[in-house]
């Protein structure tokens, strides 16, 4: 069947009610698209109908974000495993046995964590704005190292202030030029901080900043996978990014020589929002190589 619009719906997947976004023809191959902070699966509204012509695209909220439920953290654990547990349950609950997988912000932690699981069902990866080089991290990341070198309470209420209708807007138009800054919607922090605007939520936000600094341990072992395996890669990327620049994407260049890179210059971290008319040939190009 092609389905070149997005259908939307709810659906019981492993112990949680998901939210999900689903495009292109059921027999095609598959993009999967795993979404960042501070996010939904609405990041990829414009992306998915844009290749379902030939591509099955799949995207869904994390649990604890957008339209999906939100578990008692007594019974979840909110962090990068349990949501890599998620991503298992999304392939498996959808019957995907090979695909490709956006990897962005956190996405892109969590989605290598599955990739080296399930190796075998990686086909291709693209992978916008996400890091997994310690040693190139951005300058925006000294606020959240000051709290892991002293976990005062001063220290941790930057964090916690950054978790606002205000943080959320500066994540998406913070540090690009005001030309670049007047092509992303508001809807992004408008319309996502009153479903994120709960206490459970802004503690799972908090955590999840609170947590990356066990995540670093986990570098060497996305790197070690990146090289062994060497999947089809696209590095698309926006360097105007506090926490991911240029150099970040560079990186990459260490254990994938062969991936397709393409920096754009005065992109940032929301690339699809400000960029996606030069972003969409080169996904197309890459897809129509990688997934055939």
């Amino acid at each position: 069947m092609t389905r070149c619009e997005t259908t939307h719906r709810w659906a019981p997947i492993g112990r949680h009610r998901l939210f999900l976004r689903e495009a292109g023809p059921t027999d095609a191959p598959i993009l999967l698209l795993p979404h960042g902070y501070p996010c939904s699966s609405y990041q990829y509204r414009r992306l998915m109908p844009a290749l379902a012509d030939q591509w099955r695209t799949v995207a869904f909220d994390w649990p604890g974000f957008g339209y999906s439920d939100t578990p008692n953290p007594a019974e979840f654990g909110y962090d990068f495993d349990a949501y890599a547990e998620v991503l298992n349950d999304v392939a498996e609950a959808l019957r995907l046995e090979r695909y490709a997988l956006w990897l962005h912000d956190y996405g892109s932690q969590i989605g290598l964590r599955h990739a080296i699981t399930h190796p075998e069902r990686i086909a291709a990866l693209i992978i916008q704005n996400g890091d997994i080089y310690e040693d190139v991290l951005g300058p925006k990341y000294e606020t959240i190292k000051a709290w892991w070198a002293d976990k005062s309470t001063e220290k941790h209420r930057t964090l916690k202030e950054a978790v606002s209708e205000d943080g959320f807007r500066e994540e998406f138009v913070g540090e690009v030029s005001e030309e670049v800054a007047s092509r992303v919607p508001p809807d992004l922090w408008k319309l996502h901080w009153p479903l994120m605007d709960t206490p459970t939520r802004k503690m799972v936000s908090v955590g999840l900043m609170e947590k990356l600094e066990q995540n670093l341990d986990w570098f060497p072992r996305y790197q070690a996978y990146l090289r062994e395996h060497h999947p089809p890669t696209l590095v698309v990327w926006g360097p105007q990014d506090g926490y991911m620049p240029e150099a970040s994407a560079r990186a990459y260049q260490r254990d994938l020589p062969d991936a397709e890179f393409h920096i754009l210059s005065d992109a940032g971290h929301w690339l699809l929002e400000t960029h996606f008319e030069q972003a969409l040939p080169l996904v197309r190009d890459f897809l129509s190589r990688a997934l055939r």
